[in-house]
């Protein structure tokens, strides 16, 4: 790869690895090619990137991104979005399915992560799953208030 190749994708990496929220790296060796397309379907389904990038690059570009702490070896997959728990979803979803798969490390909130902290991030619900719940918490005294009224309808309809 040319210099001029390569300072293009360290730019184009760090640019969006820096306007993320979680990145999280993965080992994906012995995996198929078909196994990675449907990582990438699944991760785009949730708005979140995966790209496989030469640890030397990569480097350079967390670091320009903020991020540094982590020691890349051997085969890497990264997976970043805006969202830290669509990420951390995305990634331990996927290692659960393909035991060649597995969560290194990452970075939540551009501190380093291990892979138990990124899995306990993959366990909460998620966005949408969590607005549904203030949703409901915010309509309960609401419901409750409908129901004692209908419930004094039908108290003064029975006297």
């Amino acid at each position: 790869m040319l210099k001029s190749k390569k300072a293009e994708v360290i730019e184009k990496l760090a640019s969006s690895l820096e306007n993320s929220t979680a990145v999280v790296v993965c080992d994906y060796k012995g995996l198929t090619v078909a196994n990675l397309e449907d990582l990438r379907k699944s991760a785009k389904a949730k708005d979140t990137s995966v790209q496989v990038v030469k640890n030397t690059l990569a480097k350079i570009a967390l670091e320009k991104a903020g991020m540094t702490g982590l020691e890349l070896k051997d085969t890497n997959i990264f997976v970043w979005s805006n969202d830290v728990i669509a990420a951390s979803k995305v990634a331990s979803d996927f290692a659960k399915g393909n035991d060649k798969f597995s969560v290194k490390a990452g970075y939540l909130d551009k501190v380093p992560a291990d892979a138990a902290k990124i899995a306990a991030f993959a366990k909460l619900p998620g966005r949408e799953e969590l607005l549904g719940m203030l949703a409901s918490v915010w309509m309960g005294p609401i419901r409750n208030f409908t129901i004692g009224l209908d419930a004094l309808k039908r108290q003064k309809e029975e006297a």
